[in-house]
């Protein structure tokens, strides 16, 4: 349990920080976009009102609610599963990764109504358009981690 709510709370946390830092530090909302490795790492201000790649963004007011509810309601699944699966180390990592993950983003719509997005990764000569946050990554870890770990049993 310490394991899951600990790695929750990191996700959180380092989700929320970088947020903070981007928007109020380097006000990143007004520059809209801030080399930091060209071209492989830069910062990229979007706001997303949707899911992943902003679908379902855009909508009516009431998106962004049913995607708040949806959210909560997930962390509350994960959550139940996670402490009623057999004790799985990594299984905890990741549940704490989502749900973390996916708080950050709920607290963005709460805020702001739309989520930040500011992290823009391109490589190889791909110039990638779309940009994500800490609580994105931590999410795709966490499900990555669940996809890998759900039914193993008494991991270290």
């Amino acid at each position: 349990m310490r394991l899951l709510v600990g790695t929750l709370a990191t996700a959180l946390i380092a989700d929320q920080a970088s947020k903070w830092w981007v928007i109020e530090r380097m006000a990143l909302p007004q520059r809209l976009f801030i080399e930091i490795w060209p071209p492989y790492l830069n910062f990229s201000m979007a706001w997303n009102t949707g899911i992943n790649f902003g679908l379902f963004g855009g909508g009516p007011g009431f998106t962004r609610w049913l995607l708040i509810a949806l959210a909560l309601a997930l962390c509350v699944w994960l959550w139940v599963w996670v402490r009623s699966a057999p004790w799985n180390r990594p299984l905890q990592v990741a549940g704490g990764l989502m749900i973390g993950g996916a708080l950050g983003n709920v607290i963005d719509r709460l805020r702001f109504g739309a989520v930040a997005d500011f992290i823009n990764v391109t490589c190889c000569g791909f110039s990638n358009p779309y940009a994500f946050n800490v609580a994105d990554a931590a999410i795709f870890a966490g499900a990555l981690g669940l996809i890998v770990f759900a039914g193993r049993k008494n991991t270290p």
